[in-house]
Parts: structure tokens; sequence; C-alpha cells
């Protein structure tokens, strides 16, 4: 009979590092398909935050959705290293910031197309990132 302590089991987290990276550029891509639209459609997207009118620029767009869904990404990592029930956590907290996030988008001094547009752009990005993330640390039996 042997008395070998067995070593913990590592996880391979490599299909969720790689479908939460999948869904960190789909959320990317998303709101630049919508920042795609607008423009064709002519909404002028440009904001007034009290320092001038500033135009929103798909470079704005990619950096502004991407950090958005790092620091989701980061919120949930800790939150899987802290708690069981991190992904409800997790998702009632992102619920939670996407809801918030709509009510600057949505009250920016814009013409109505670009505050359509900012409102979709949040979005799409919190959509895919809320659903592509709870996918991805989705435990499989």
């Amino acid at each position: 009979m042997s008395t070998e302590a067995s070593a913990p089991r590592a996880v391979d987290n490599t299909p969720r590092l790689r479908n939460r990276s999948i869904a960190l550029a789909v959320a990317v891509l998303a709101a630049v398909v919508v920042w795609l639209i607008a423009t064709v459609a002519g909404a002028s997207l440009t904001v007034d935050q009290g320092a001038g009118p500033q135009d929103v620029t798909v470079l704005a767009v990619i950096v502004t959705s991407a950090l958005a869904a790092l620091l989701g990404w980061g919120l949930l990592a800790v939150l899987e290293r802290l708690s069981a029930h991190a992904t409800t956590i997790w998702t009632a907290i992102a619920v939670a910031v996407l809801v918030l996030s709509l009510v600057p988008a949505s009250l920016v001094d814009a013409s109505a197309g670009t505050r359509v547009a900012l409102v979709l752009m949040h979005l799409a990005v919190g959509a895919v990132v809320i659903l592509g993330f709870r996918r991805a640390g989705a435990r499989r039996a």
C-alpha cells in the first residue's frame, strides 16, 4: 500500500485563456463595427465633455473597449482566486458597471446619433465581455 502524497493536479487554463482572449477581441471588434456603421450612417461621433469638441476615433474605440475588457478580466481573475462564487459575483458587478456606463454615454453633449452609437458600443462590448467571460470560465464535468 503506497502512502505517497499526491501532488495537486495542475489546472490547464489554456482553453480559458484562449476563450477569454477571443471574447476580448470580439468585444473590440463589436465596438468597431458599431463605430463603422455609425460613421457610414453619417453620425458625427463628436462629443463635448467640457474641454471642447472631441472626435470619437476608431483608435479611441479600440483602446477604450480593450481596456474595459482587460479590467473586467483582471477583476474576474482576482475573484476566481478568492471565491468559489467568482463568476456570479463578477457578473453582478459587470452588469452594474455596464448599466452605470450607459448614463454618461446617453447624456453626453452630442448629437442624438452619436449618443445612440455610444450606447450601442457600450452594450455591444458589455454583452460580449459578460457572456464571453462567463462562458470561458464555465467548468465542464
